[in-house]
């Protein structure tokens, strides 16, 4: 590895350092690699790591290839990586080492797996069994296994972006896949990344959100090749995020607004110790920001904030600069060029402005998506060419975009996105549950939090921490809910169905907002 200096120019990691044409040899050898397995274009290779130099060189492996990188989050149980690497059918899984143990007898058949040494700054920043740490029996070492190859010298194929899995209010995730960009429209999803994130040659960013969410991964993969540098974090720690910023003379980031609240929960003289003069532009996405938090980030950091408000499917629909949210409090910006957004009412058809409706859109510089292996789900979601992410909103008289609700039952804590469908499925799985409703409630720190009401089986009595423990066996942690209320009835419309409202508005009617 390159030695370290404020302005190294490659990816950092913690200690370690790897300048542009060593992370440009690595990727060329792993792409040699994942050729003389089988890979090619169109054919998905799943990565399962949390912030790493290496995540971001079998990404760029994949595409040198045309193939697709398939992050795999992390926090996931065996069954549900299990599905990924199904579905997708990927024939190579990357992953730590110590991700990989748990995986024993959940690899199909046919899928080579290689192990990554899990680096010390993910094992400071997390608690790992240290009987973890070597490459499982299934496994093949990463390092050992590049050592047999040279660089890859094949020819240059259109590279598709990474195949993020995204999940559905119903069944399983879905793969949103978008084949290769034409170069017309590389060039346009080049000026509005420019726009968006910041992004320019040389520029200097620092990766704090995990590089299996889509909007990370896309900055992520975007900034490294730019011939600056760029910063991960192995998990976000407000006052190492300062540090760092400092440190690396950072101008670039890419945030969530759960971030900001633990930053501005810092002492002042905590955050007045880092030198952050070097920031020039900061988009947040993924989650509402709640207004007071915006204006105080502005006020410390200055009218360099901005917004954009868009999905994994649809990708960047508006966005909004510090003078917008100032002026406009609660906005997610203009519509981008080339962008169009139908707000349509119950019947389908369009609203007036500023009248609430469900937001459909359509990008013509973005390449089209569809789900991988489930085409029905794509109509689902599609209206006369328009798609939708359930969210509902208006557009007001001067043109800003607004987000009032979701039709959809989709709760974002923390910037993720997580469905009660799946944790309702899960519930109905516990002995001695009747019925039950999982929708989110306001968070200070997350924005939202899952919330979980059961109603009991006649004659049985429940106890939300027995309930949580049974579900942390079968779902991510963070999909268990944080609170669970114990109902002996639940509100019913006269259908029979949970009448779900009744349970939530409550919650957000203290709050004094809806989303």
């Amino acid at each position: 590895m390159s030695e370290t200096s404020p302005l190294f120019l490659g990816i950092v990691s913690g200690e370690r350092r790897c300048d542009h044409a060593e992370v440009a040899d690595r990727v060329a050898r792993i792409a040699s690699g994942l050729h003389q397995l089988g890979v090619g274009q169109g054919a998905c290779v799943c990565v399962l790591m949390r912030n790493d130099i290496t995540f971001m060189e079998a990404a760029y492996a994949a595409m040198r290839l045309g193939a697709y990188g398939v992050p795999v989050n992390w926090h996931f149980k065996p069954e549900e990586i299990n599905y990924i690497l199904q579905d997708s059918q990927s024939s190579v899984l990357i992953g730590h080492a110590d991700l990989l143990h748990p995986l024993r007898g959940a690899i199909p058949a046919g899928v080579t797996v290689l192990s990554v040494p899990t680096p010390p700054e993910i094992l400071g920043a997390y608690r790992i069994d240290p009987d973890l740490l070597g490459p499982p029996d299934f496994a093949i070492d990463l390092e050992s296994w590049l050592t047999q190859y040279s660089p890859y010298d094949g020819p240059v194929v259109p590279q598709p972006q990474n195949m993020i899995y995204t999940s559905g209010t119903t069944g399983h995730p879905k793969g949103v896949r978008r084949a290769a960009p034409t170069p017309e429209q590389t060039r346009a999803s080049e000026r509005m990344r420019a726009l968006i994130y910041g992004l320019k040659p040389g520029v200097r960013a620092l990766l704090p959100g995990p590089l299996y969410h889509s909007a990370p991964n896309s900055f992520g993969l975007r900034s490294g090749r730019l011939g600056g540098a760029l910063v991960l974090m192995p998990r976000f720690e407000p006052e190492e995020f300062l540090r760092l910023i400092e440190a690396q003379a950072i101008d670039t980031l890419f945030m969530v607004p759960t971030m900001f609240i633990r930053l501005l929960k810092l002492p002042e003289a905590v955050r007045k110790k880092y030198d952050v003069s070097s920031l020039r532009h900061i988009v947040h996405a993924a989650a509402p920001c709640p207004a007071d938090a915006k204006r105080a980030m502005i006020e410390w950091w200055g009218p360099i904030i901005t917004e954009y408000y868009g999905s994994t499917e649809a990708g960047a629909l508006t966005f909004a600069t510090s003078d917008d949210a100032l002026k406009k409090p609660g906005t997610v910006g203009r519509i981008l060029e080339g962008v169009e957004l139908r707000f349509l009412g119950d019947d389908g058809g369009a609203v007036a402005p500023g009248e609430i409706g469900e937001i459909y859109s359509r990008a013509a510089d973005q390449p089209d998506f569809a789900y991988h292996n489930k085409p029905e789900k794509r109509a689902e979601v599609e209206c006369d060419g328009f798609v939708t992410s359930g969210d509902v909103g208006y557009i007001d008289p001067d043109g800003y975009v607004f987000i009032c609700d979701r039709k959809r039952d989709m709760v974002i804590s923390g910037g993720v996105n997580i469905y009660p469908a799946e944790i309702e499925a899960a519930l109905h799985a516990v002995a001695g549950v009747h019925d039950c409703a999982v929708f989110g409630i306001p968070d200070e720190e997350f924005g939202e939090a899952l919330m979980a009401v059961v109603e009991p089986q006649p004659g049985v009595t429940l106890e939300a921490a027995d309930i949580r423990r049974q579900l942390k066996t079968s779902l991510a942690d963070y999909k268990v809910p944080k609170h669970v209320e114990i109902h002996r009835a639940l509100p019913r419309e006269d259908s029979g169905k949970i009448f779900k409202r009744r349970l939530r508005d409550p919650y957000w009617e203290r709050a004094g907002r809806k989303i």
